[in-house]
């Protein structure tokens, strides 16, 4: 028994709901079109576009836009990722009508005015300038362009000081009519209201927005080689990522997988690479994996930064936990122990309301369907040791690891 609600629109817009009595309401609309769909040369368009969506309409101006929801205390915002824009909301129940009138006028109705994007130019060049001071994020970007060398994939969401100059109103046209399909967005919602009232408010809304059926082809990335890259930047600290592509979205060992990352570097104090190198040693304030599956492939990581001259040993130490798993089957009790922390994680997280119903409606796209918590449970339950031992000997293949450095110029 599924414990979500869906109406889909004459243009093919999706409505996901989720019953939750409360007086607080989420809400996000997100549309199955990310960096990974850019053409040649147009790196950052879609980010770029997500930002001009708040700058004016045919009947708002970026004051009207910004102060529709803030007024009223509700908190609005957007963000793009290499497959996704998501816009999304959190407002007291009462609100949620000038909510779907604002979603519908700044995705379907956004102008693009010259003088617009002039400014957002200015504050995205800005923004890429920013995020080369943090380490800890470029370095994720540089990995990802190795990960994925000669494919979209690799592309910084931002995109490029040269490529953002270059984008313009046409390019943005060009975008939208080939990634919006309608059949492709998802209008989703967590909160206490009548389906049928809901459905109504939608269609009222967003049932007059006009059908794109367009069609995109995504390619899946090719593997590169293991490699060890060095790049000297202007920091005190060494910062790392050793990691390997993974397994996508749909593949049957992405539960496994998502289990094996939080036993070794997911969140919490007693991870193995924390414990180990941290706790034992004294050597990484900050040590983590990380595991992102995508629609046709996936990325797992482990992230670390410590003084240079403990950067050998750190290294010798993850390296160690990797062949752990792959050498070694989990025991019946560390397996156990294992499912339990990772689905009580996962139990906690279902608090943040907003996380969840973004995730549901990425998985309506992705899958037509959302698991329910007991589903996401079982799957995790049904994990075996020899799968874990599996997984860790494919996707911890040494020979196939890549690790970037960021060492501090001298």
């Amino acid at each position: 028994m599924t414990d979500y609600q869906v109406h889909t629109l004459g243009n093919g817009i999706r409505l996901l709901y989720k019953h939750a009595p409360s007086n607080i309401t989420h809400t996000c609309f997100i549309v199955n079109a990310g960096a990974r769909d850019e053409t040649p040369g147009k790196d950052g368009l879609a980010h770029f576009i997500e930002h001009l969506l708040f700058k004016q309409t045919k009947k708002r101006n970026t004051n009207q836009i910004l102060n529709r929801l803030e007024l009223v205390g509700a908190d609005l915002n957007a963000y793009t990722t290499k497959e996704y824009t998501c816009i999304h909301a959190s407002l007291l129940k009462e609100h949620l009508e000038r909510t779907i009138d604002l979603f519908e006028d700044i995705v379907f109705h956004s102008t693009f005015p010259e003088e617009e994007l002039v400014k957002e130019r200015s504050v995205i060049l800005d923004e890429i300038a920013s995020y080369q001071d943090q380490p800890e994020e470029a370095i994720q970007d540089d990995f990802e362009s190795y990960l994925f060398k000669g494919h979209t994939l690799g592309n910084n969401i931002l995109g490029t000081e040269e490529s953002v100059k270059q984008l313009g109103r046409d390019d943005i046209a060009q975008f939208i009519a080939a990634n919006y399909n309608t059949h492709q967005m998802v209008f989703a919602v967590i909160g206490d209201y009548d389906f049928n009232k809901l459905i109504k408010l939608t269609e009222k809304y967003l049932g007059g927005v006009p059908a794109n059926t367009s069609t995109k082809h995504r390619e899946r990335p090719l593997a590169q080689p293991g490699q060890l890259i060095t790049l000297q930047k202007p920091i005190s600290q060494l910062h790392g990522i050793i990691g390997n592509l993974a397994y996508d979205s749909s593949h049957h060992h992405k539960s496994g997988l998502l289990l094996v990352n939080n036993l070794l570097g997911g969140m919490g104090m007693s991870s193995r690479l924390n414990l180990e190198i941290r706790e034992k040693y004294g050597i990484a304030y900050t040590i983590e994996s990380n595991y992102t599956p995508f629609t046709d492939t996936g990325i797992f990581s482990i992230y670390f930064g410590t003084d240079e001259e403990k950067a050998g040993k750190a290294i010798k130490l993850i390296h160690k936990e990797l062949r752990k798993l792959r050498e070694h089957k989990l025991g019946t009790l560390q397996l156990h122990q294992a499912k339990q922390k990772f689905i009580g994680q996962i139990a906690l997280a279902e608090e943040n309301r907003l996380s969840l119903i973004i995730s549901m409606a990425k998985s309506l796209i992705d899958f037509n369907d959302v698991d329910s918590l007991q589903q996401v449970f079982d799957k995790i339950n049904a994990v075996t040791a020899e799968q874990v031992l599996e997984i860790s000997n494919h996707v911890f293949d040494e020979k196939n690891l890549i690790t970037l450095l960021f060492e501090p110029k001298d």
